[in-house]
Parts: structure tokens; C-alpha cells; sequence
């Protein structure tokens, strides 16, 4: 059924987004292909997965923005008017709201279904693996912080501070997230980037 509203959600969503490079219309399609992936094989409602999944980020305030937190809940309330306004079937809504919602990590919400929780996984598995590194070095770049601390490149004397060496966003963040992920599609995917991004810091070690 979501096919015929899929063309709609596109246009808006390119129309909407406005934020870091790493945020931008390949992300949203990379997260809706994961999506795809995990909710067949998790026989999720792809009415519910996939307008969550294309307008998850129809609103995204910056890394460093003050309503960062609040983007989530901002998209959410924009996707449903979007919607709304293109008449998607009435009793999907509440669940795509939701899934939006709680799909960010900086937001805090908990997903309590499995619609939620697949959106929340493909979000995050793009947030990892050789994509997720060069996202990482996109973000940090526009915010001008450097790659590493130049006395102690992966915090062994000191706090991990990933607001000033992006090389800390790995620790604080991204090799966490496999342990995070809800549904098996995700995990066996989640573990095989996480493989990489590590061995990605051994030579960055290395080479340093």
C-alpha cells in the first residue's frame, strides 16, 4: 500500500531537509533500504517502517544546536501534518509518530514496538561501518573539530570529550550502538561494521 504514497514522501522530504552533510537525502535512502531489509525479515508493518523511515529527519537541527535533542519530536509532528494533508491511511499515524520519534539517540525515547524499533536500528546501522566513519568525519569537519588530541589521541590519560576530537565520538558513541540494536537483522549487520570501524582505529593507531 505505502508504494503509491512512496513518490509524495520523497518530494517532501528532499524538499525538507536541511542540516549537516551527513543528514542529507542518501542518508534517509540508505536508512529506508536497512529498513526494508530488517522489516521484512523481522515481518514488521511496512506501512508503518517505511514513511517513518523516509521522513525520520524532516526536521534535524545541527550537532551543536540548541533543540538537538528536540529534533526527533520536531519531525515527528511535521511528518503526520505531511501526512495528514496527502491522506495516508488514518490508522498507521500514531505508530509512524512514535517511530519518528523515538528514532534518535540524542532524543532518549524508548521505541515500544517493533515499527520503532527497526526504524531505530536502521538509523543507527548508518551510523556505523565505513559509512558511518566518513559521516562522522563530515559532522566533526563542519564543526572544525580536529580528528584527535595531539598529546593523547585515544583518551588513555585523559576524559573522552567527542564536543572537541571527533577520533572520541567512536568511543563515547558508535562502538557502543551494536550492543543497542533490537531485532537480529540488525545485530548480525551491526557487528560486522562495528568489526571494521575497530579495525579502521588499529591502523588509525598505527598510523599516528
Amino acid at each position: 500500500m505505502f508504494k503509491q504514497y512512496q513518490t509524495q514522501c520523497e518530494g517532501f522530504i528532499a524538499e525538507n531537509m536541511k542540516t549537516d552533510l551527513a543528514h542529507d537525502l542518501l542518508h534517509v535512502k540508505r536508512v529506508v533500504k536497512l529498513a526494508t531489509l530488517i522489516g521484512k525479515k523481522e515481518q514488521a508493518e511496512l506501512n508503518v517502517v517505511l514513511p517513518a523511515a523516509w521522513l525520520h529527519d524532516c526536521v534535524s537541527y545541527p550537532k551543536n544546536h540548541p533543540l538537538r535533542s528536540q529534533s526527533s519530536l520536531h519531525a515527528a509532528d511535521k511528518a503526520i501534518q505531511f501526512l495528514v494533508s496527502i491522506e495516508y491511511p488514518e490508522q498507521y499515524l500514531d505508530a509512524i509518530h512514535h517511530a519518528i520519534a523515538a528514532h534518535s539517540y540524542s532524543g532518549g525515547l524508548i521505541a515500544n514496538n517493533l515499527e520503532a524499533k527497526i526504524v531505530q536500528d536502521a538509523d543507527r546501522l548508518d551510523a556505523i561501518g565505513a559509512i558511518g566513519i566518513a559521516r562522522c568525519i563530515q559532522v566533526s569537519s563542519q564543526l572544525t573539530r580536529p580528528l584527535y588530541a595531539p598529546e593523547d589521541a585515544f583518551a588513555e590519560q585523559r576524559s573522552l570529550d567527542d564536543q572537541r576530537f571527533t577520533l572520541d565520538h567512536f568511543y563515547q558513541k558508535l562502538l557502543k550502538l551494536a550492543s543497542l540494536m533490537h531485532t537480529r537483522t540488525a545485530q548480525e549487520i551491526a557487528a560486522q561494521r562495528t568489526q571494521f570501524m575497530e579495525s579502521y582505529l588499529l591502523q588509525l593507531a598505527l598510523e599516528i
